[in-house]
């Protein structure tokens, strides 16, 4: 199975999760919480529908991206400089400590494991560097300061 069926399949199983909830479970909570009477003053109903408008956002982003999954052409990405699927091993210059990444989907990050999405701030900022240059971002922890000292495309791994 290659990564963009993984993917595919980890969104349409979430996608099925979510349509049940939506069609299934939520009009029961609905029905039940109209059930008891004045609306206005009613949690169980405010919550139930709530929910049904996060689960139908999620929706939405959930068939976007999956049509934006089905696009995606890993010949185009560039083999010189940094992209989806790229390993990146950078210096932090404050710390003069180096620090791996990879960057992956959204549905793939994993900052633990050193895996950062394309979509993450450090993600967008290491997009399309290469060996020597440099990058500041700014993230939670504050503005961060890093020379990229490696790269690895998908096309050199492959």
């Amino acid at each position: 199975m290659d990564l963009a069926e993984r993917i595919k399949k980890k969104l349409k199983d979430e996608i099925a999760a979510l349509e049940h909830e939506l069609h299934s479970e939520l009009p029961k909570e609905i029905k039940v919480a109209r059930a008891h009477g004045d609306l206005s003053e009613n949690a169980e109903y405010k919550y139930a529908k709530e929910r049904q408008a996060y689960v139908s956002a999620r929706l939405g982003q959930l068939h976007k991206r999956m049509a934006d999954i089905s696009l995606m052409n890993l010949n185009n990405l560039p083999k010189d400089r940094a992209a989806y699927g790229s390993r990146i091993v950078v210096l932090d210059v404050a710390k003069d400590a180096k620090i791996e990444y990879k960057l992956v989907t959204t549905e793939e990050a994993d900052a633990a494991k050193g895996l950062i999405s394309t979509s993450s701030p450090i993600g967008r900022a290491l997009l399309g560097k290469k060996v020597g240059d440099e990058v500041q971002v700014t993230t939670p922890a504050g503005m961060k300061e890093y020379e990229v000292v490696r790269l690895t495309t998908i096309h050199d791994e492959a």
